[in-house]
């Protein structure tokens, strides 16, 4: 990830999200609550920007230039639920290239511990099914087109290299 991609990406795309929101809660019963519970609560403009917000944040928090090895209990957790490592891999990938349009893949956790993917199109966030984010990619353009055009797939194959699988092991 280039960094023009970072500069315009979280430097003024994430930016201008909150800014919106800010404005848009100020005075309204979403002035003082958590983005959270805005997500969970919202529609409309106040939802999109606090999503996108929350989403771009977590995003940009699970990113590292230098990645770590995936620690042992989330490796048990992905090879449990997916069969292996890899497989996850392969499945997040496909859910991330196949994803029409814009929008997030997230991998979530229930409430009874167990992982899933989950495509969200446009704002869509996890949070407002009741599952736990663990990892997202954002599959909207403006995250990969300066460095790769309309090249998602070689975008996503990118990403795998800077993901904090320990900051991922530390949500689970």
């Amino acid at each position: 990830m280039s960094a023009e991609t970072l500069e315009y990406h979280y430097g003024k795309h994430l930016q201008t999200y909150i800014d919106n929101l800010n404005k848009m809660i100020e005075g309204s019963p979403y002035e003082d609550m958590p983005v959270e519970d805005i997500i969970r609560k919202a529609t409309g403009g106040i939802y999109n920007n606090a999503a996108q917000t929350w989403n771009h944040t977590f995003f940009f928090q699970t990113l590292s230039p230098s990645a770590p090895a995936i620690p042992e209990r989330l490796g048990k957790a992905l090879t449990d639920n997916f069969g292996s490592v890899e497989a996850f891999k392969e499945a997040f990938t496909k859910a991330a290239i196949s994803l029409f349009g814009s929008g997030w893949v997230w991998l979530t956790e229930d409430a009874e511990g167990k992982l899933s993917i989950l495509q969200e199109p446009n704002a869509g966030n996890p949070l407002t099914k009741g599952l736990k984010p663990l990892l997202t990619i954002d599959v909207w353009e403006h995250a990969y087109y300066i460095d790769y055009r309309n090249r998602r797939a070689a975008y996503i194959e990118a990403w795998w290299q800077l993901v904090d699988w320990a900051k991922v092991d530390e949500r689970l």
